[in-house]
């Protein structure tokens, strides 16, 4: 008796650890199938949304693939991150549509390399996707709980190349300048001089300017002066801070 008691002991415990690996089993090949259904939706972001729209370069277009843009908004949104829209963040800010972002970051021409300042961090999604292809990337965002959770997102997510700091970013970054590139994610109602100042001659700044109406303006820094571009027009939430008062 005392060996079929034994026997019926041993054979729970292996039943219960042959359901134990099954369960942990069950959970890594949902994971796995999470992780592809929303690879295929990101795959999708980009061939109908920023492809079709004309945005070519490779660097640009592996970086959108790659980065998990769900991860920078809210849970509640997160089934709605690969649309093509706006998303809210919160504190009455948005994280701009992928194609915007694709856009921006394909104006700025990076090569690799580079050092970047961003003007808006917002969630961290252009941050994560401009440090993707430059050396250095600078962010500033004057909200500062959104500046705190968007350096945490980055951070999580192994980011190691992006500083961020809660300020105005009206004057730029002058301790890290000049900057190759500068991308501005809120619109002031005329281009700040001291982000032009803090461009490298040939560098490159993309920033909507306007108010009711905007328009996304792509500025050249030359030995004789600036080239302004328009682009398309946009809809940003302003520049606050310092821009309010020019």
């Amino acid at each position: 008796m005392r060996w079929k008691g034994f026997f019926i002991v041993i054979m729970f415990l292996l039943f219960n650890c042959a359901k134990t690996e099954e369960k942990g089993s069950s959970m890594e090949n949902n994971a796995q199938s999470d992780s592809l259904r929303i690879q295929e939706k990101r795959d999708w972001m980009v061939k109908t949304q920023i492809e079709s729209r004309g945005v070519k370069d490779t660097l640009v277009l592996k970086a959108m693939r790659k980065v998990p843009r769900h991860l920078f908004v809210p849970q509640i949104y997160q089934e709605e991150t690969y649309a093509d829209e706006p998303l809210p963040i919160g504190e009455g800010q948005t994280i701009s549509q992928p194609y915007i972002v694709a856009l921006m970051t394909e104006l700025l021409d990076l090569k690799g390399g580079e050092k970047v300042l961003e003007i808006g961090t917002g969630s961290g999604y252009q941050a994560a996707i401009l440090a993707e292809i430059a050396k250095e990337v600078y962010s500033i965002e004057i909200i500062c709980p959104l500046a705190e959770r968007a350096e945490s997102s980055l951070k999580e997510l192994g980011y190691k190349n992006v500083i961020v700091k809660c300020g105005d970013g009206y004057q730029g970054w002058k301790e890290h300048s000049p900057f190759d590139g500068i991308v501005v994610t809120a619109a002031p109602d005329h281009i700040p001089q001291p982000l032009v100042d803090q461009l490298k001659i040939g560098g490159r700044l993309v920033i909507p300017v306007g108010e009711l109406f905007q328009e996304l303006i792509l500025v050249t820094k030359t030995e004789k002066g600036i080239k302004k571009e328009n682009v398309i027009p946009v809809r940003f939430v302003p520049m606050t801070g310092e821009a309010e008062k020019k």
